[in-house]
């Protein structure tokens, strides 16, 4: 296993960009996955431009085939990944009486079997090695709910769920599972929502903005340090007061 190695999906913009280029930055050897190779290999360009490592691989975490595609290629560059961020994620706003099967399905599909595929690829060989850190990016929305998100919330919900039941079964074998719940974020995925819903959520918010996603990448990154050590199934909250536990 590669020491300081990471995957990193949905990679290509926004927060998923961020984390990529902050692991890069403090000396992870980055795969930078996106649907888009061309938003991957435009973030794995400025990695190297700037002194890291990353390569581009392009792939819908929803697909066997493509994960599969995606670990094989991460490990054939940078070997086998010490840390998995699983990012990728969709927005779709409705509401629940508007929400067809298909809305709902393909809202599941990226976010939790996306989720589940990729640690199913990449954990054999942590839990072989005896080490390995697995971070599942959740939404404050998975813990509170969000009016015309009823689908993106109830997956959110899911990965918290998945995070806590997988950090039971494998934590005292070496790996570490956790989860991070942002809040709203400037990010491209949010910009997607309607202006009145982003306002009325934003006039809500203790701190009286949004984050951004260089905020939530630090929180990613603590969670990846030896100072985490001690987290197992939590899930942190960078949300601008928007949950407060």
């Amino acid at each position: 296993m590669a020491a300081r190695s990471a995957i990193v999906t949905g990679a290509g913009s926004g927060i998923g960009c961020a984390i990529a280029i902050k692991f890069a930055a403090i000396g992870y050897a980055v795969t930078v996955n996106d649907l888009s190779l061309e938003r991957a290999e435009a973030v794995a360009l400025g990695i190297r431009t700037t002194g890291g490592t990353a390569v581009a691989v392009a792939g819908d975490v929803s697909r066997e085939a493509d994960v599969a595609a995606i670990y094989a290629a991460a490990v054939a560059v940078h070997g086998e990944a010490s840390l998995l961020v699983n990012n990728a994620g969709i927005a779709h706003q409705a509401l629940f009486e508007n929400l067809t099967v298909e809305d709902f399905d393909r809202m599941f599909a990226v976010h939790v079997r996306g989720t589940f595929l990729m640690t199913k690829a990449v954990l054999p060989a942590m839990l072989s090695a005896g080490e390995g850190v697995i971070i599942n990016i959740a939404s404050q929305l998975g813990q509170i709910g969000g009016v015309e998100l009823v689908h993106y919330s109830a997956a959110k919900a899911a990965i918290i769920g998945m995070t806590k039941a997988l950090a039971r079964e494998v934590s005292a074998r070496g790996v570490r599972v956790n989860a991070v719940a942002p809040g709203p974020i400037n990010t491209p995925l949010v910009m997607e929502l309607s202006e009145d819903w982003r306002a009325a959520k934003r006039a809500g918010l203790p701190l009286g903005r949004f984050g951004e996603p260089e905020e939530v990448a630090e929180t990613v990154a603590f969670l990846a340090s030896p100072g985490a050590s001690l987290f197992v199934g939590q899930t942190l909250g960078p949300n601008s007061g928007d949950v407060m536990l």
